[in-house]
């Protein structure tokens, strides 16, 4: 398969703020014990905040400190013992809905796509924020991508397009298209791989990192497949301006003179 320059987003983490707890909404030992967790996590000790906030879980077990405590743990990738504390707080407040994220970007960091996915739409569910539920289908687009990404690199290509086609359903993601119209290529599914392409410049963002010449080459490759020499070597042009595709394109260019 082409090789394909894949775009990795890095999660943006949903958190709540800090919320110093009160002696009306907790246990005042778990509360001190809870703030000076929150204390050493806003400073970066994710440690000593662990070390709190299990003290504090001893005393209290609050759904705050849970979710205070999957985060530190998270923040060391210790990304088990994260998902023991937000499924912890989760079961504490069904309520809190705003663990579902948490615990969606946490088995996204695992690799676990499925169950990311499961949590990201349980989030989108759960919110009313139109801002939030567009992030959750981001974040599901990214996933689905992931996994039909692993797909196209076993060759699965019927498997992979399902799960890209389901990643553009609910953001319009230029690297997936991208791998859509790679995929397509492959397929000998000429027209679908320009429509892919060109859904891949559409709706290209301006802080992408998807090379810019990457779809004009697989144009090019989608029209030579198609026969049409001229928007082929069009396409080629455009691409060999791009320093990360110049070679592939020239090369295409040199056997089609």
């Amino acid at each position: 398969m082409k090789k394909v320059v894949f775009l990795i987003l890095s999660f943006v983490l949903l958190s709540v703020s800090f919320v110093y707890a009160q002696k009306t909404e907790m246990d005042p030992e778990a509360a001190k014990l809870y703030n000076s967790g929150n204390k050493m996590l806003k400073s970066g000790n994710y440690e000593g905040a662990i070390e709190d906030y299990s003290k504090a879980l001893e005393i209290s077990k609050d759904y705050r400190i849970f979710y205070q405590q999957g985060i530190a743990y998270k923040k060391l990738r210790k990304f088990d013992k994260a998902l023991e504390s937000f499924h912890a707080c989760l079961e504490a407040n069904p309520d809190f809905h705003i663990v579902y994220n948490s615990l969606g970007t946490t088995y996204y960091a695992q690799g676990d796509y499925l169950k990311a996915i499961e949590y990201f739409k349980k989030f989108e569910e759960s919110v009313k924020k139109k801002k939030l539920k567009n992030r959750a289908r981001k974040y599901i687009s990214l996933a689905y991508t992931k996994l039909g990404d692993k797909e196209l690199k076993n060759k699965n290509y019927k498997k992979g397009i399902e799960y890209l086609t389901e990643a553009v359903k609910y953001y319009n993601y230029d690297a997936a298209y991208l791998k859509l119209a790679d995929a397509y290529i492959e397929m000998g599914e000429y027209q679908k791989a320009l429509e892919a392409a060109d859904n891949a410049i559409k709706y290209r963002s301006k802080k992408s990192k998807v090379p810019k010449g990457a779809p004009y080459f697989y144009k090019g490759l989608a029209y030579k497949g198609l026969k049409d020499k001229a928007n082929a070597k069009e396409n080629f042009v455009i691409a060999a301006k791009d320093k990360l595709y110049r070679d592939r394109s020239k090369h295409e260019l040199k056997y089609m003179n």
